[in-house]
């Protein structure tokens, strides 16, 4: 039986306010710390901290004696944040949609297991799918995960909605994670399904995510047309070591 954690009230808040700013427009006034403490019934420091992650992930700016407000959306997802796919197509204004191509339950291939930490032939949740943007198709998306969220993923509606929203309704909070992103070529099945030519360049990213506790919950490939779509990166400039002049 799988037994779901509680999910961290700044999380509940934050949740409720990125599904609130997608309905919103850049400039749109946001509740105040004074008021999200109100509606949630918690701290003013919980309430500050669902805010500044927000802020930290560019959905909103925080204007001080004035108040937070809708951010403008960034031209592309910044690389060191994780953004749900449905979350970063709304901030652009499209729609973001899915077509399933694959959800089943079945044993982990060696490097599967591997990745999420377990061993080879465990059984794991095994998910493909194509992401669109208003009809358009932006990537190939296919998810291992962890056997405990199997009863969350298999009844979620992953056509119209978002991976990571209904783990988090099921009470797996997803924290950190890590990356390899490269340049491939398009396959025949890439080119098929994405609607471009064989042999053109995707953007291939390949990402673990961890949940609160640590543990290993999903690997995941995204393939995306090179056209359709990029990374911003935001980085600190290494000093080279001062040489002693004497």
């Amino acid at each position: 039986m799988t037994v779901a954690v509680a999910v961290p009230h700044y999380r509940r808040i934050e949740q409720a306010l990125r599904e609130r700013i997608a309905s919103l427009k850049p400039g749109d006034e946001l509740p105040s710390d004074a008021e999200l403490c109100t509606q949630f019934g918690v701290s003013r420091m919980t309430a500050r901290n669902a805010m500044q992650v927000l802020a930290e992930e560019g959905l909103l700016v925080r204007r001080p004696g004035r108040g937070s407000f809708v951010a403008e959306p960034p031209a592309h997802r910044m690389a060191n944040r994780l953004l749900t796919f449905s979350h970063e197509m709304r901030r652009r204004g499209r729609t973001p949609s899915s077509r399933l191509l694959a959800r089943e339950l079945r044993p982990a291939t060696t490097t599967e297991a591997g990745d999420l930490g377990m061993a080879a032939g465990e059984q794991i949740v095994s998910l493909r799918r194509l992401r669109c943007a208003d009809g358009q198709p932006m990537a190939i998306e296919a998810a291992v995960l962890d056997r405990r969220v199997a009863p969350v993923v298999m009844a979620a509606d992953l056509a119209r909605g978002s991976l990571h929203e209904a783990l988090a309704r099921g009470g797996y909070v997803l924290r950190r994670g890590s990356a390899t992103i490269r340049a491939e070529a398009a396959t025949s099945e890439d080119a098929r399904l994405l609607g471009i030519r064989k042999g053109d360049p995707l953007l291939v990213e390949r990402r673990t995510i961890l949940d609160a506790q640590g543990r290993r919950i999903e690997a995941t490939e995204s393939r995306y047309p090179g056209s359709r779509y990029a990374l911003d990166v935001w980085f600190d400039v290494e000093q080279s070591p001062a040489t002693d002049a004497g």
